[in-house]
């Protein structure tokens, strides 16, 4: 079976929002578009952001169980320069568990990012240099 490949992409806000992009079988895209023709969603992305969020609140409490047990900061966690060099002048390195997103400022150099992050465990995504991405990539789980 053939499958067209579909791009989706959130309206964008402020770093709230991630493309993705997913292969459908031509099947369940021609349902898809019968039900955007019938008035049921606005669009291809409207039909697939509520699928997936109504599967998410089906699995609401296997998703808290997770996150309390990995204890994974949930939602935006950002780390500046400033931030790092406090955590690099207490002598002490972080480990970062963020579900949702995490940003490293553009300020942050390869070598601060190496001098205080252990570990960078992100479901979801990660916003930063890509001289701090490359160097952190051996730590990133």
């Amino acid at each position: 079976m053939k499958k067209e490949h579909v791009t989706l992409a959130a309206k964008p806000k402020i770093a709230d929002s991630e493309k993705i992009t997913i292969n459908l079988g031509f099947v369940d895209l021609g349902q898809i578009d019968l039900l955007v023709a019938e008035g049921f969603y606005g669009n291809r992305s409207d039909f697939i952001r509520t699928a997936i969020r109504n599967q998410l609140g089906t699995h609401s409490d296997a998703v808290k169980q997770v996150v309390a047990r990995k204890m994974l900061v949930l939602g935006l966690q950002h780390f500046s320069a400033d931030d790092l060099r406090a955590v690099q002048a207490a002598n002490e390195q972080l480990q970062i568990r963020v579900l949702g997103l995490a940003t490293i400022a553009d300020d942050v150099s390869p070598e601060l990012a190496l001098a205080t992050i252990a570990s960078l465990d992100v479901l979801g995504a990660l916003h930063a240099s890509p001289a701090v991405k490359a160097a952190l990539a051996s730590r990133q789980r």
